[in-house]
Parts: C-alpha cells; sequence; structure tokens
C-alpha cells in the first residue's frame, strides 16, 4: 500500500463550528420552513424531556428490584398475599394497608 503512510486528515477528528452550524441552519429553513421551526425544536424539547424521565424511571426501578430479591424475587404484593395465607387473612376486596392492619392485630 503507501507504505504506513496516511492521507492527510485521515483519523483526525473534525470540528463543527459556525460555517458549519450555519449551513445546517440554511438547510432546516429549505426542508421545513420557518413556520415549522418552532414545532421541530418544541417537538425535540419534548422528546429530550421524556427520554431523561425514561432514564430516571430505570434507575428507580432498579431499587424496586433489589427489593424484590431480598424478598425472594417476589413483589411486595405477592409476599404480602402469601403473609395473609399464612395468617389466614382474606384479602379479597382489601387494601394492601387494610391487610396489614388486619394481619398486626
Amino acid at each position: 500500500m503507501n507504505g504506513g503512510i496516511q492521507p492527510a486528515g485521515f483519523g483526525k477528528h473534525m470540528a463543527f463550528g459556525t460555517q458549519e452550524l450555519v449551513i445546517v441552519l440554511v438547510a432546516f429553513f429549505i426542508l421545513f420552513g420557518a413556520k415549522e421551526l418552532p414545532k421541530l425544536a418544541r417537538a425535540m424539547g419534548q422528546a429530550k424531556g421524556e427520554f431523561h424521565q425514561g432514564l430516571a424511571d430505570v434507575k428507580n426501578a432498579g431499587d424496586t428490584t433489589e427489593d424484590d430479591l431480598e424478598r425472594g424475587g417476589r413483589t411486595e404484593a405477592a409476599a404480602l398475599t402469601e403473609q395473609a395465607d399464612e395468617a389466614g387473612v382474606e384479602i379479597e376486596g382489601k387494601t394492601p394497608e387494610e391487610v396489614e392492619e388486619e394481619m398486626a392485630d
């Protein structure tokens, strides 16, 4: 091949400068028009917000997974149902708080 000589600029990172930004904005104006840009920006902002909310939900879900593992792989509701069955407490039509209160009596 070239004997180890690389073409100029090969493997170097290209910077995104002002000129490239202007070109992208002009392309958006041509493709979408000036009226559609605010709607597009709003939609992108909402999508970013939903993405961050999804990340937060995933992080919070990890906490409940660890709690489920501590209960032997059962959810809180399943563990409560099992405890109520062992105590002979009827759970039909009751909230978890009512079942816990009745088990405590």
